[in-house]
């Protein structure tokens, strides 16, 4: 999975204890925060909000053993229009998002970037985006019309307009029509393509791919991220990220010079 080879695989019973430790965590989280996602932003319920995400910050701290089969949720997918970054970078942050989310979209207008720039384009952090939508019809419309624009490399342009501002949530912005423009905005060459991919079988597929990914681990509410396997959810401070990608490396440092140079690299 990652450019270190993975530790050696613990007995069974280990693993499935192991894995419902981490899970159980993922769901402590979403208990404690979930519920803050449905406020508005006013200054009183964002210090509610930041308290919560703290105390779940703290909960979701797992083992320094992480589950080999948490790393392996990485898809180091050649070419994924979905994810940015080296596919053999050690560290691997999987995000599992919906467009509709306002604390998503803070999440990419004021962390994401630090990370795209000090970490991505060092070849450090792969991002690898999961559509998880939440809200609704327009929250699926607008996973759907993400993945049609990446049909034509044109994911993450789509992104950066979706969240480009707050959007009142299933009030139209991200309509039939309105996707079809916000794609236009983002490059998409082909709009006729681009609406036949938005209704077609292969997207919905493909959204149920990452639903289902995201529902097996526990996430109920979004943002949620695996960090080579470390649970962080919420729009945290960029410190949180910024510090839970610098670990992960170093330990995936440590583990490919303990393993040796003649180690398989999992990430092939």
């Amino acid at each position: 999975m990652t450019s270190a080879p993975p530790a050696a695989r613990p007995p069974s019973g280990s693993r499935r204890h192991h894995r419902r430790k981490v899970v159980a965590a993922l769901v402590l989280v979403a208990a404690l925060v979930g519920g803050t996602f449905a406020l508005t932003l006013d200054g009183s319920r964002d210090r509610e909000r930041e308290r919560s995400e703290q105390t779940a910050t703290e909960a979701s701290a797992g083992p320094e053993e992480r589950d080999e089969s948490l790393l392996r949720l990485a898809r180091r997918e050649k070419g994924d229009p979905m994810a940015v970054g080296d596919v053999d970078a050690p560290v691997v942050m999987i995000e599992y998002s919906d467009f509709q989310c306002p604390y998503c979209g803070r999440f990419a207008r004021e962390t994401k970037p630090a990370l795209l720039r000090e970490q991505v384009e060092e070849g450090v952090l792969r991002i690898e985006w999961r559509n998880f939508p939440l809200f609704g019809e327009e929250s699926e419309r607008a996973a759907l019309a993400a993945w049609a624009a990446g049909q034509q490399g044109k994911f993450w342009e789509f992104h950066d307009l979706a969240y480009a501002e707050p959007r009142k949530r299933n009030s139209g912005a991200f309509s039939e029509e309105a996707v079809v423009e916000m794609a236009k905005k983002a490059g998409v060459g082909d709009l006729e393509q681009f609406e036949k991919d938005l209704g077609g079988a292969e997207g919905r597929a493909a959204l149920e791919r990452d639903q289902q990914e995201g529902s097996g681990l526990g996430v109920s509410s979004t943002p949620a991220f695996l960090v080579n396997g470390q649970p962080i959810l919420g729009a945290q401070p960029g410190t949180t990220f910024t510090e839970a990608v610098e670990a992960a490396e170093a330990d995936a440092r440590r583990n490919s010079e303990a393993a040796g140079p003649d180690a398989e690299d999992p990430a092939k």
